[in-house]
């Protein structure tokens, strides 16, 4: 009887997914906190960002994991990927959370469930990018879209609430799109699992219909959470109303997540496919870059504006995937390290001109800030010239990485649509520039230079000084993470 149960019960192996049960029990201990001890947020931060730690602290060992590809029963993949993209997110996310405690503090509209909801959504983002299984990357992807839906209203403002119901409806549609593509590749291969439709797919199996659809489907899913045109109609109305540290959260979080889901199904489960796929990404990518860099330059409010240069920057890094393969997803992998580390220093750089909530978000609030403030002046500077691409700042060296994969791939015009969307996107960074060292302060403002947010801003800043002058400091790692294992 013994060996009976020896040989039917499945090994259970939780080392690969202890990041996500460490900041599950720590998102269960900060909500229980929050509820009993409303008011102690110096306590629920320093709680979280412990959690995030330790979640980062338990992901490394998995770099050098020796045992099976795929754990709980073929639902997670234990790979070099993963651990990239959830040290990525448990940064931004240890970010996030320092923002937000000032951010809320200084507005007066601090709620402990804040902190629970960010952990519990670096949770989902998390989990999303390392599932080897379709039904569990669409439960992980709920868990971050609903947190992120209650993120962007913790606000009194209408517009945070109006924010949140956009951000919700668009969010259910594309979650029915991945979802119907999910079943379209079950009705395709008969299996869920990404190495299993693979190798269906590769034998020929399967319905080539059906395996086309489930590959649109899944597309236009993946393409809404990334933010590229046409579906990007819920980025803008979404980065504008929402909370500013919710906004840096969610720009870094979500996007470094769902390509990492992306980058997984397609370079995986739809491995044979990619001559059916290429095409695809390469016209999401030229579309993204122009639209993204043209609309850019009407906004007159500067959370709009970042919000239309993540679009543009979401079309940079499909532009890298166009190169299936390695190539391809290590550029992919340095672009969102760069972009994770500007879009976050960007954010928390408008959080402290603001002053106090989301009042001074337009253009002409940053008029004359390098006399105002000379750091901040300096930090948004640092971002604004990585956002452009211009070097010696790490976006120099991500775009150059993406266009090389790009035509190492014999997609040179895709390349060269990219380059010239560059050369429009430094306008509308380069106005910024000049309001903010050529033009007279407006008004009495008094941006805010408190200590916690313009330390992460610095870090950021450090970090996106750093990858652009030395970017083997992690070209190798990203090599060896880009290989994926299935």
């Amino acid at each position: 009887m013994t060996e009976l149960l020896a040989q039917t019960t499945p090994r259970i192996d939780l080392a690969p997914i202890g990041p996500e049960l460490l900041l599950l029990l720590t998102g269960l201990l900060v909500l229980i906190g929050a509820a009993f001890v409303p008011r102690a947020h110096g306590a629920l931060l320093l709680i979280s960002l412990a959690g995030v730690i330790a979640a980062a602290a338990a992901s490394i060992p998995l770099w050098s994991w020796g045992g099976e590809r795929t754990v709980l029963g073929g639902t997670v993949v234990a790979d070099r990927f993963s651990v990239v993209i959830r040290l990525v997110i448990l940064a931004v996310a240890a970010l996030g959370l320092i923002l937000g405690h000032h951010y809320y503090t200084r507005t007066g509209e601090g709620r402990g469930e804040f902190y629970a909801l960010v952990l519990i959504c670096a949770l989902g983002m998390t989990l999303f990018s390392a599932s080897a299984e379709l039904i569990t990357a669409f439960l992980a992807l709920e868990i971050l879209s609903l947190s992120l839906y209650v993120l962007a209203a913790t606000s009194r403002r209408l517009a945070a609430s109006e924010a949140s119901m956009k951000y919700f409806l668009l969010g259910s549609f594309s979650s029915a799109f991945f979802l119907f593509g999910v079943a379209m590749a079950y009705g395709a291969t008969g299996t869920t699992r990404l190495s299993d439709v693979a190798t269906a797919l590769s034998g020929q199996t399967g319905s080539r219909a059906l395996a086309l659809t489930a590959m649109a489907l899944l597309a236009v899913g993946f393409a809404f959470k990334v933010s590229v045109v046409p579906f990007h109609m819920w980025t803008p109305d979404v980065y504008q109303g929402a909370p500013t540290p919710v906004t840096a959260f969610m720009s870094a979080g979500t996007k470094v997540a769902a390509f990492g889901a992306l980058i997984r199904v397609f370079d995986t489960a739809l491995q044979p496919l990619t001559w059916d796929w290429t095409p695809l990404l390469w016209a999401l990518a030229a579309v993204t870059v122009v639209v993204g860099s043209f609309l850019a330059i009407a906004q007159s409010d500067i959370k709009r504006m970042l919000a239309y240069s993540s679009i543009a920057h979401a079309g940079f890094i499909m532009t890298g995937l166009t190169a299936a393969g390695q190539d391809g997803i290590s550029a992919a992998l340095f672009y969102l390290v760069a972009y994770a580390a500007m879009i976050v220093g960007a954010f928390a750089v408008v959080m402290l001109v603001s002053e106090r909530g989301e009042e001074r978000t337009s253009l002409a609030s940053y008029g004359g800030l390098a006399r105002r403030s000379p750091l901040l002046a300096g930090l948004m500077t640092v971002f604004l010239l990585s956002m452009a691409g211009i070097p010696p700042a790490a976006g120099f060296i991500a775009k150059v990485q993406v266009f090389r994969a790009a035509i190492s791939a014999g997609h040179w015009e895709l390349a060269l649509i990219g380059v010239l969307a560059s050369v429009v996107a430094a306008f509308f960074y380069i106005r910024v520039l000049v309001l903010m060292y050529m033009q007279e302060p407006v008004g009495e403002a008094h941006p805010d230079r408190s200590a916690a947010p313009v330390l992460g801003a610095a870090v950021a800043a450090a970090l996106t000084l750093v990858l652009g002058v030395f970017p083997g400091l992690v070209a190798g790692l990203l090599d060896k993470a880009s290989v994926l294992r299935w």
